[in-house]
């Protein structure tokens, strides 16, 4: 804590961020900020119908309500620091904001992980088990799921934020990225900081391969039970089923592991700092049109919303 506070009133670090002046990159900035427009709005419109209909008000939803809220949380932790960043012209972060951004991604990305490959178990459960779904998945067992996800990411963040923020840090601190990213702060470090990065990478492993390992057995056990269906319709629904989660999982799961569980020697920051575009950014964004745009529940929804918007307002 005393070298927190010390290090909190000396320089702030700055983040060389990843779009310059140029037309080109002015053009990519604006389709970026749309982009995180859609997904705040996109996240917080889901959020909302799913809790005020009814018909919503089951364990899929529940989970995807939670998956919207770290989504929405995600999005809101880097992209509006570099916003501000790039049209103030400055580029600075204060320590302990850094910090803060550490901490609350580390969580929200560990959070989702686990979540996404939780959610590959209720669809397991409800395409192979569905007479005995509302028992097994019952209102116990989602708040366990939704709360281990959370426990698991929160304890994870704190604990890399404590570390990574007491490493003293020297010289120009300047962190080559468009927001804290904890690999590229470590850089910065004064001291000798391989054995704590080798213990992040066992992390990441763990953090990213164990709910993978979730999704891949629960859709081996999927694929056998629809393989045994004699209904190709039945086979149809099922596969309709797990293919917005499935889409999800390539997203978030393919732009992690390409980031944090390559070699060292292979990283390139400007291979990094574009792909963290696409899964802080552009992945919040898919996710509510990915599993609105395909579903009928959550479209019935909003079109009985828009219904009763329009009826609320004639005269």
């Amino acid at each position: 804590m005393e070298t927190w506070w010390n290090q909190s009133a000396t320089d702030d670090f700055i983040l060389l961020g990843i779009f310059s002046h140029s037309p080109t990159d002015i053009v990519l900035f604006s389709v970026v900020v749309a982009v995180f427009a859609v997904a705040l709005w996109g996240n917080i419109l889901l959020i909302f119908l799913i809790y005020t209909d009814p018909r919503l008000h089951t364990p899929m939803y529940f989970f995807l309500s939670q998956l919207s809220l770290m989504d929405l949380m995600l999005v809101c932790t880097n992209v509006p620091k570099m916003a501000a960043n790039f049209l103030s012209g400055r580029k600075s972060i204060s320590f302990v904001g850094c910090g803060l951004q550490i901490g609350l991604f580390v969580c929200l990305v560990g959070s989702e992980a686990l979540l996404l490959g939780l959610m590959a178990y209720d669809r397991y459960v409800a395409i192979s088990h569905p007479l005995h779904y509302p028992i097994l998945m019952n209102q116990k067992v989602c708040l366990q799921i939704v709360g281990s996800s959370w426990a698991f990411g929160i304890i994870d963040g704190m604990v890399q934020m404590a570390v990574v923020m007491t490493f003293p840090y020297c010289g120009l601190r300047v962190v080559n990225h468009f927001f804290c990213e904890m690999l590229s702060l470590l850089k910065l470090a004064c001291v000798d900081t391989s054995l704590f990065e080798k213990v992040v990478f066992v992390c990441c492993v763990f953090m990213l391969l164990f709910p993978f390992s979730i999704i891949v057995a629960s859709y081996a056990r999927i694929l056998g039970t629809v393989l045994g269906m004699r209904s190709a319709q039945s086979q149809k629904k099922a596969l309709v089923t797990c293919t917005s989660h499935l889409t999800a999982v390539s997203f978030f799961y393919g732009a992690a592991m390409f980031i944090y569980l390559r070699p060292r020697k292979y990283r390139a920051p400007s291979h990094d700092k574009v792909v963290s575009i696409f899964y802080t950014v552009l992945t919040p964004m898919l996710n509510p049109l990915i599993y609105s745009l395909r579903n009928r529940e959550v479209m019935g929804a909003l079109r009985k919303g828009l219904d009763c918007c329009r009826i609320g307002s004639q005269p």
